[in-house]
């Protein structure tokens, strides 16, 4: 398998970029994430026969918790609080780097099979969290606590060693060619202090790094901001001038117009986890159509795979586009053109898909049908490229020893969960 990065011709294959448009004929794809019709005669790394591929953007995951691959299929039917204080706050205490470690590398494994190849990913130890990432050939931002995991017991006071290691992380520069960068984790408003809150946000403009928070994801999380503070959490969020510029919002279910005009304003990222959502009942849905109707940025993310269970970006596609229809009664929400935008926002990578599996036909005059099929019965991922290189070819992942990498989460989970 060739890893170097350039240029690739893949011929008799078909394209999809941004706008949706199958296109089909000979491509070039540029180490640029740019791509051109080929001549068959120019200076390439490979030649990749394309006849029973197709080629898309990658897939961005906006919303994750890489090391919560150790949690999946624990706590299962339970409601968000329950869930939290019961199955997730109590095993995370037990976390280290190294389990940090392990799941990340698992999540990571999962995403590049599954055509992701961004990451937005929020949790504690970043310094075990983004070298993996990095080194996996993935992008991502990687957002990390500004206060001591475990948490200093009641009385005491925080160490200060978390915030002085994401500083200087920050301080020094992303990872992976500039592929991975490090942002601010402020978990919600119900964990967070107003201080931590304000601290996160001054450093957030000092270091010009991203803020992460999960935003308005249950009615109970709504109920109780608005009891304590008289407002609900993105209205306090903004009176407490917490947003900076990309401020990446999880969830939003629970929000009013007026919390989407802070959003717009504010050119925060709202981003929709349907998948989790459903599974852990939290009642309200995003409203896209109201989001983009505001001029809202929307994103896609599957959550952790505690709550979701998987981390298949192309799933997640699939249930925001069904979801939305469902809630508006209106089937024209989320056509396979729009979400496929949506799910691939922002990607200059490229995916190839395997146009042989049965779930791919009938592809229709034009391999019209192709888009839908892939959204909705879905189908084997072969290719992945980034910055040229690549980092999965003919379904094999090159980055990673999956197996390895399977053997190490099983062995991880059980010692994680070895008092629960």
């Amino acid at each position: 398998m060739v890893m170097d990065n350039g240029t690739r011709r893949v011929t008799g294959s078909r394209l999809i970029d941004h706008d949706g448009v199958v296109r089909e004929g000979d491509f070039l794809l540029h180490e640029d994430g740019s791509y051109s019709l080929s001549n068959g005669d120019e200076d390439v790394l490979e030649v990749i026969d394309g006849s029973e591929m197709l080629i898309t953007r990658s897939l961005q995951n906006w919303h994750t918790h890489l090391p919560m691959t150790l949690n999946r299929s624990m706590g299962e039917g339970m409601a968000l609080m329950d869930w939290l204080q019961t199955s997730i706050f109590p095993s995370e205490r037990n976390l280290t780097p190294e389990l940090a470690s392990i799941g990340t590398r698992a999540s990571v494994a999962e995403m590049i099979s599954g055509g992701t190849t961004f990451a937005c990913d929020m949790y504690h130890f970043p310094s075990a969290i983004a070298p993996i990432v990095a080194d996996s050939g993935m992008r991502g931002i990687v957002c990390g606590p500004t206060t001591d995991w475990p948490p200093a017991e009641p009385g005491e006071e925080d160490s200060g060693n978390a915030i002085r290691e994401l500083e200087g992380m920050i301080r020094s520069g992303p990872l992976g060619s500039g592929r991975v960068e490090i942002g601010i984790a402020t978990h919600a408003v119900y964990t967070c202090s107003e201080e931590v809150l304000r601290k996160a946000s001054e450093m957030s403009r000092e270091l010009d790094a991203r803020l992460h928070i999960h935003t308005s994801e249950t009615r109970e999380e709504v109920a109780q901001c608005h009891e304590k503070t008289g407002m609900y959490p993105i209205e306090y969020l903004e009176s407490i001038d917490y947003f900076t510029e990309g401020t990446v919002c999880a969830h939003c279910g629970w929000v009013t117009k007026k919390e989407m005009r802070i959003l717009a304003s504010k050119g925060a990222h709202a981003v929709h986890c349907p998948v989790s959502n459903q599974k852990l009942a939290c009642g309200g849905t995003m409203s896209y159509p109201a989001m983009i109707e505001a001029g809202v940025d929307v994103r896609l993310g599957t959550d952790g795979a505690a709550s979701n269970n998987g981390l298949d970006m192309r799933a997640e596609a699939k249930t925001a586009s069904l979801i939305q229809k469902h809630d508006h009664w209106d089937a024209t929400i989320l056509d396979p053109v729009e979400t496929w935008q949506l799910a691939t926002k922002g990607s200059s990578d490229w995916v190839t898909w395997d146009l042989t599996d049965i779930r791919m036909r009938p592809r229709g005059r034009g391999s019209r049908r192709v888009l839908s099929n892939l959204i909705y019965s879905g189908t084997r991922c072969l290719d992945v490229f980034v910055d040229g290189i690549a980092i999965r070819r003919s379904g094999k992942t090159l980055t990673l020893d999956e197996e390895r990498v399977s053997f190490d989460l099983e062995e991880a989970a059980q010692d994680y969960y070895s008092e629960i």
